[in-house]
């Protein structure tokens, strides 16, 4: 066994994540290795500090906009190498699954339900019943994404392929709990941005709605696609008197995004409630150093038309 890998699984050892017959040998060549017991040493320290400090349950935010940001790397991360590794390094995963047994039966379990699957798919297109039809939507946390949704030109007919085990499809209005439980899993945890999209854009025909708002308002603070925050901008525009959370999620928009188009199209969104003083706050900082010349621009020409305060 080598320093290398004693060092990099140390902390697994710690947290006593290692299967038994890695846990063995590691600690076999722990009694032999000063250098590597004097890391888990440095290991266990730092360990029983962080153990000290309180831990804070992360806010549902939090969760939502990491789950977001995991599924934009996973989508523009390399999609093959795993397979480059299966081909042209199999003594490397062999020796993962040597020291995983939990790997190895997870490896078996696959192949075992992807047998019944085909089994299953088999059985039923022989038999005339279509498995991808679904008369109800499952549980979000059954949901692993969404696939398409389209709606028919000219109608409120709407319909949306999701995957679970496998792609199910719901179909109705935009009215149905279903399809609006469906669009609004989309619009903040899909890991297609054109899926946002869609779904954002219907969204939008329902601004009333306090979920659907606040579905909108999530997307334009946290949406990484531009055109997905243009998109919740749109739908929010028409709210921006009456409600203050849509107010404020402008102008953290104006004020933080790094889209020029983004911060444009909320400026122009705001300018119906200029007078209101937080407005006019951020109006007077924009006016004066915005590095965007049109945004200052078209920040001291709201401010033109307001009446002066004594």
């Amino acid at each position: 066994m080598k320093c290398e890998w004693v060092k990099e699984n140390i902390l697994l050892y710690v947290y006593n994540e290692l299967p038994d017959d890695a846990r063995y040998e590691l600690e076999a060549h722990l009694a032999r290795c000063s250098d590597c017991a004097a890391e888990l040493e440095t290991t266990r320290k730092f360990h029983a500090v962080l153990s000290e400090l309180p831990v804070e349950d992360p806010s549902p935010n939090l969760v939502t906009a990491a789950r977001m940001r995991l599924q934009e790397g996973l989508e523009t991360a390399e999609q093959d190498r795993f397979w480059h590794r299966l081909i042209f390094e199999p003594a490397a995963w062999l020796r993962q699954v040597r020291f995983a047994p939990a790997l190895a039966a997870a490896i078996f379990i696959v192949g075992f339900a992807g047998g019944i699957g085909t089994t299953y798919k088999f059985l039923s297109s022989t038999s005339g019943v279509n498995p991808v039809a679904s008369s109800s939507a499952p549980a979000e946390s059954s949901i692993t994404g969404i696939q398409s949704i389209t709606q028919d030109p000219g109608s409120n007919h709407i319909s949306i392929k999701y995957n679970t085990v496998s792609t199910q499809e719901a179909e109705g209005s935009l009215n149905d709990q279903r399809i609006q439980q469906l669009l609004l899993f989309a619009a903040s945890n899909n890991y297609n941005s054109g899926v946002r999209m869609d779904s954002v854009d219907l969204l939008t025909q329902e601004p009333n709605n306090t979920h659907v708002r606040e579905a909108l308002i999530y997307a334009l603070r946290y949406d990484s696609n531009p055109g997905v925050r243009l998109k919740a901008l749109d739908g929010l525009g028409a709210c921006v008197k009456s409600d203050a959370r849509v107010r404020n999620a402008l102008l953290e928009a104006l004020v933080q995004d790094s889209n020029p188009g983004v911060r444009t199209e909320a400026l122009h969104l705001l300018e119906p409630v200029r007078a209101d003083s937080s407005v006019r706050s951020v109006l007077q900082k924009l006016a004066q150093n915005d590095q965007n010349q049109y945004i200052r621009s078209e920040a001291r020409t709201m401010l033109s038309q307001l009446p002066e305060f004594d």
